[in-house]
């Protein structure tokens, strides 16, 4: 049997973690997907944090050689038995026994914060929200799901600021595929859920080839796509922007560039065939098309059967 393919997603709290994973695991079919949150390695409980005054996202608060240890069995293949922590609680739960399936997707604060952890991956997504938008989605998270007040979740915020600083945004240079969700504007107002996505393409695996969209006579495209060359922590890297204003029509011209070079996408390339794609709950609960989001979904989705396909 050929090892699991597996896919980091990692990034700072409500940086959109679960959203994107969730988006992921529905385009490869959910029974196909084991998803594991690092967080489950934290080493201390809520009310232990907060007597010890550390907090989550520091190494020393979770235990990453456990987490290491577990990736490399499930890279092999092999089950592990996980922790449980519980964020509705901020306690443990009884360990859970897990098989990896197909496809595996670790998401959480530290996955790549140690050498061995990271050699465990076959692509590496860092998500880098811009930090006024992140907090909006922190205080509405944590609010409305895990019980805090606002107040409290600007205090933690503040708090947790030097290891952010220190642990979590340091990762982003190991990753192959840096995702940034950004308002339109200035504004943090979101319409619709309108945002564009900034793609930062590192030639640590080999992307879609999209220069053609660069072609003369896309100036209909280019005003919603861009391509470019930049540097990210100073090394060259390609830049792919897709605007929340783009229409279907548009953001199809870049799904046909990745689905022609993959058949195995041509089943997930069809909407009607896969409507979860691009799939986002408005702040009223109601559901909302993200086609910058269903753009991201699919290229890593991209990466994961080319992924399969290496390791046959």
């Amino acid at each position: 049997m050929s090892r699991p393919i597996i896919l980091g997603i990692v990034g700072d709290s409500a940086a959109g973690k679960t959203t994107l994973t969730k988006g992921i695991a529905q385009v490869l079919g959910v029974e196909n997907v084991t998803v594991i949150c690092t967080d489950d390695y934290h080493r201390y409980d809520r009310t232990s944090r907060a007597e010890l005054g550390i907090t989550a996202l520091h190494p020393d608060c979770n235990y990453l050689d456990i987490m290491q240890q577990h990736l490399s069995q499930l890279r092999m293949g092999q089950p592990i038995l996980k922790p449980i922590y519980s964020h509705k609680t901020g306690t443990f739960e009884a360990p859970e026994y897990i098989k990896p399936s197909k496809f595996v997707i670790i998401e959480g604060l530290l996955g790549y914060s140690t050498r061995g952890a990271r050699d465990c991956y076959d692509i590496k997504v860092y998500l880098a929200p811009p930090e006024q938008l992140r907090a909006k989605w922190k205080v509405k998270r944590d609010t409305q799901k895990r019980g805090y007040s606002e107040e409290q979740v600007l205090q933690e915020l503040e708090k947790r600021e030097p290891d952010s600083e220190a642990y979590i945004r340091p990762q982003r240079k190991w990753s192959d595929i840096v995702v940034s969700f950004y308002p339109p504007s200035s504004e943090l107002e979101e319409v619709n859920g309108n945002l564009n996505v900034r793609l930062v393409l590192r030639p640590t695996i080999p992307h879609p080839d999209f220069t053609e969209i660069l072609a003369s006579g896309n100036g209909n495209l280019s005003s919603a796509i861009r391509l470019e060359l930049d540097r990210d922590m100073g090394k060259p890297v390609d830049v792919l922007e897709v605007d929340g204003h783009a229409t279907l029509e548009q953001v199809n011209k870049l799904e046909q560039i990745i689905c022609s070079d993959m058949p195995h996408l041509k089943s997930i390339c069809d909407r009607e065939a896969n409507p979860e794609l691009g799939k986002i709950s408005g702040t009223t609960g109601e559901t909302l098309q993200s086609y910058p989001l269903a753009l991201t979904q699919l290229l890593i989705t991209y990466h994961i059967l080319k992924a399969t396909q290496t390791h046959l």
